[in-house]
């Protein structure tokens, strides 16, 4: 079994989930839906603990160089989805002209989850923390350590981090491509992509274009500044891309991301405190996703838009996204006020930005973690940590 690596038991669970959902009895679906809505709790439950664990020992076995790495991965991070919103605003502005000319909205206008199979019963495992709140905890227990030069909660620390890397290693990993099945057979069979897709699939073939420019981008500068191979450092994150592509969630595929960014020669202490971090705030994939929805629905109503306008939207979106990045639609969820307030969008179209965004979701998320590995290499040369 261990001779089947990873990514191709995740292409193999895609494809029959896809079968599964097409030709499966519903009950043998919800069989699968039941395991993905207890499996999914207990990710959510994870979440926070992983972020802790990873975050709080990593600065504080960094010491001094903590504040710098923190600083370093940010700015990386928000510049990294600023500009994935930047490209495509230019991208929408250029092409949507030809693309959405004749586009036809009349069924677009469905919410995909109301077809999607409910499980036989659900299993309530609240996670102890929010995703913000644990950050903070892991920040200033981190920097708190890192100041005090102590031992006693570090050594704890650390031992905590063995205990969840252990949850990770033999429980987590191996049930994911079970939970992406389960979430395929279930997508499939509700038909909730197809519908939209079929309005509005010139959007989405653009959408999936603008993450493979992204990404080639961040790891053409990633590798320059480490002096690695671009496309073999690429190749490398393709389990976490196709992880992502199940899970819909960053933060779900953290695990994969981090043993994917050790295989590409990032520093171990480095990874166990970027690729948490990142998988919170770095969205360029989501944010390629947003922002290109968003301007085809403005396109296609008429409404009037500015670079002004789109430019102080996606400065505001890279900081609001952060709210909700872990949960599957968590950014487009964050990001409603900002299409209320800041585009002028109605409750009508904010239903179809959320159908929009939801239907092909996994493919930003895609782009996100795969980013993250870019970023997370990028971090390590320039604070000095590369091997």
């Amino acid at each position: 079994m261990k001779k089947f690596g990873l990514l191709p038991r995740i292409i193999l669970a895609i494809l029959l989930g896809i079968i599964v959902g097409n030709f499966a009895p519903e009950w043998f679906i919800k069989i699968f839906v039941t395991f993905n809505e207890i499996f999914g709790n207990f990710l959510g439950f994870a979440i926070p603990l992983i972020i802790i664990a990873f975050i709080a020992p990593g600065i504080g076995e960094l010491g001094k160089g903590a504040g710098k790495l923190l600083g370093i991965t940010t700015g990386l991070a928000y510049l990294s989805t600023v500009a994935a919103g930047l490209l495509a605003f230019f991208a929408a502005s250029f092409l949507f002209p030809v693309l959405l000319k004749n586009a036809n909205l009349s069924k677009a206008f469905e919410n995909p989850e109301e077809s999607l199979l409910a499980p036989f019963f659900k299993l309530e495992i609240p996670a102890p923390l929010e995703v913000m709140t644990s950050l903070v905890i892991a920040f200033t227990l981190g920097l708190g350590m890192a100041a005090i030069k102590g031992n006693a909660l570090k050594t704890v620390m650390v031992e905590f981090r063995q205990i969840i890397e252990l949850v990770i290693s033999k429980i987590i990993i191996p049930l994911l491509p079970f939970h992406i099945l389960g979430i395929f057979a279930n997508m499939t069979y509700g038909g909730q992509v197809q519908t939209i897709i079929s309005v509005f699939a010139k959007v989405f073939i653009l959408i999936i274009l603008l993450h493979i420019v992204m990404l080639l981008l961040q790891y053409t500068l990633s590798g320059t500044i480490s002096k690695k191979n671009p496309l073999k450092m690429l190749k490398t994150m393709m389990p976490a891309y196709f992880t992502a592509l199940g899970t819909q969630s960053s933060a779900s595929t953290i695990p994969v991301t981090l043993e994917r960014a050790k295989k590409m020669d990032v520093k171990e202490k480095t990874a166990d405190f970027t690729v948490p971090l990142l998988a919170t705030i770095h969205l360029s994939g989501s944010t390629i996703t947003i922002v290109s929805c968003a301007l085809a629905v403005m396109f296609i109503n008429g409404m009037d838009y500015s670079f002004a306008t789109i430019l102080q939207f996606i400065l505001m979106l890279g900081v609001t996204m952060i709210a909700a990045p872990g949960v599957p639609g968590g950014a487009v969820m964050a990001a409603l006020g900002l299409l209320q307030t800041m585009l002028g969008f109605d409750q009508t179209l904010v239903s179809l930005m959320i159908a929009l965004y939801l239907a092909q979701d996994s493919f930003g998320t895609a782009c996100n973690v795969t980013g993250d590995g870019a970023i997370a290499n990028a971090v390590d040369r320039l604070t000095g940590n590369s091997n």
